[in-house]
């Protein structure tokens, strides 16, 4: 690279942050701690321990979560500032201070859903036994596999996705829980069927990202007939304001879904974690308002006169265990059979009744609280396949009655405090600050033959938003980097500027390896665990 072109090069000579900006920041992340540390105590106060053991497998398996974010910060959310980086409409440090902003912002406004829904993936039987040696291991295993595939990726400088390598690494975990089981042990496994819905957002975001950027940059040329927006930087100035506006909004508008999509991944497993270290905390929501506690026993009621309708003759199982098992086969099995209604109806039950007689889930005794949350999870995942399959003819109406009352189920154990969300923000905006050099400049410079222009990068960010902020509100997760990585590649193609195969090859690559490659670690994690744990 001659002098001339390296003293243009988007990334030569970036100022420093200068001191004010660096002091706010550390007055926010001081700030943050500080929060984060004297709700978790509050937390912890309530508890009574016998041993100290819960607590340093918390703070391990803690720090190790916030490890995984921090990584997915610098791993994924580079590519949200590559375009206006390459474009110099943001100087390098302000671009990835401002993403950070932003990711820690999408955070904090997420639902939860998507949190849950990779959640849903894992066998059952280890996320109502989470507090268990092979709880512990499953935790550990995700977590682990999915930074170092993550950091592997990254020192190669590929863009691979972080959601792709935690999805395998679930999987990993489902097959090997069941190759481990005993002879006639009845485990879950994988639940193929979510993994099959959240495959296909992953695998379709990035063709809808590169046929997408290419369309809406077809259509800027035809609409928009201003050619400074299809041409590349002239050396570092920046470009003409409302183009640069544009760019800096894409960037936001990508910051914020990614933080407040990915983010949700981290909050999952967290929300494991706690589960399984100090339940009586965390495994029901005890914020939950009194009057949302009755109207769910009204709902309750519903539900039960509507199952109790369509039994007929047949009879309740005699025991609550005999309640659970039932639910619990249906569940594993997705099998639905006589015995699957009449469980389900004493569970039921038996949920509505310790509910009204604690009066409120704060008032649920410490040695009640874990069979409550889980009796409430299984009859939640039982009915989540019976609204898939309906495999008894249930009509709208009465499916209207179990979504309600599935509803109140989930907001009693599927709930995120605030300083989870503070706590994975401020390492996911942390992360964004951190090691962002080598994404961007291999989504800057190595996917297209020719520079990024303010056109091309303006479609990529556009399109990247739309999608991910969609999958958020669908609870699906997808991948930043390949629907920005891919939409570029889509520009490149449409502008005719030609595309660097190598290094699609090599995304590509990537991409078919994540799976198999988090699959086969995280199994071999988990076993090794097991003999740990």
């Amino acid at each position: 690279m001659n002098q001339t072109v390296a003293a243009h090069h988007p990334l030569a000579g970036a100022p420093s942050p200068g001191k004010l900006p660096l002091m706010l920041l550390g007055g926010v992340v001081v700030a943050a701690v500080a929060y984060i540390g004297v709700a978790l105590t509050s937390d912890l106060a309530a508890t009574r321990a016998t041993s100290w053991l819960p607590f340093v497998l918390l703070g391990i398996a803690l720090l190790i979560a916030l490890g995984f974010e921090f990584v997915n910060g610098f791993h994924d959310t580079a590519n949200a500032v590559a375009t206006v980086i390459y474009t110099h409409s943001l100087a390098p440090h302000s671009a990835v201070v401002w993403s950070g902003v932003w990711n820690f912002l999408g955070v904090m406004a997420s639902s939860g859903a998507v949190a849950y829904g990779i959640i849903s993936l894992l066998p059952v039987e280890l996320i109502l036994q989470v507090g268990s040696g092979a709880g512990f291991a499953m935790v550990f295993a995700l977590l682990v596999a999915a930074i170092v595939w993550n950091l592997g990726t990254w020192y190669l400088g590929l863009p691979a996705s972080s959601s792709h390598t935690l999805i395998g690494s679930i999987i990993g975990v489902g097959l090997t829980n069941q190759i481990l089981a005993s002879v006639g042990t009845a485990t879950s496994g994988v639940d193929w069927a979510q993994a099959a819905n959240i495959g296909k957002s992953l695998l379709f975001s990035p063709l809808i990202g590169f046929a997408a950027a290419a369309m809406l940059l077809v259509a800027l040329k035809v609409i928009v007939k201003n050619p400074a927006l299809f041409q590349a930087p002239e050396g570092k100035k920046p470009p003409p304001w409302w183009i640069r506006s544009v760019l800096i909004l894409t960037c936001t508008g990508v910051s914020f879904a990614h933080g407040s999509n990915d983010g949700q991944k981290g909050m999952g497993l967290i929300m494991l974690i706690l589960i399984g270290t100090v339940p009586t905390v965390y495994a029901l929501n005890r914020a939950m308002e009194p009057a949302r506690v009755q109207t769910f026993a009204g709902n309750g009621e519903a539900v039960t006169r509507m199952l109790a309708s369509r039994l007929g003759t047949q009879t309740l199982p005699a025991t609550d265990e005999g309640a659970r098992l039932a639910v619990g086969a249906y569940v594993r099995s997705r099998s639905f059979d006589s015995s699957t209604l009449p469980a389900l109806t004493k569970m039921i039950g038996a949920i509505d009744a310790q509910v009204a007689s604690y009066g409120s889930l704060a008032n649920v005794p410490t040695d009640k609280v874990n069979n409550v949350r889980n009796d409430m999870y299984l009859v939640s995942e039982a009915f989540r396949h019976i609204l898939k399959q309906n495999p008894a003819g249930f009509s709208p109406d009465e499916q209207n009655v179990i979504k309600t009352y599935r509803s109140g189920l989930d907001h009693a154990t599927k709930f995120i405090p605030t300083w989870v969300k503070v706590a994975v923000a401020l390492a996911l905006g942390l992360g964004t600050m951190v090691g962002w050099r080598r994404i961007v400049v291999t989504v800057g410079e190595r996917i297209g033959k020719s520079h990024l222009t303010y056109g091309q990068g303006a479609s990529a960010e556009l399109v990247a938003m739309s999608t991910i902020s969609i999958a958020d509100v669908l609870g699906l997760p997808v991948s930043t980097t390949h629907v920005l990585s891919s939409g570029v590649a889509g520009t490149m193609a449409a502008n005719g500027s030609g595309l660097q195969w190598s290094t699609v090859r090599n995304l590509l690559l990537a991409w078919v390896l994540t799976l198999p490659a988090s699959i086969l670690l995280s199994g071999c994690l988990f076993w090794a665990f097991r003999s740990v744990f």
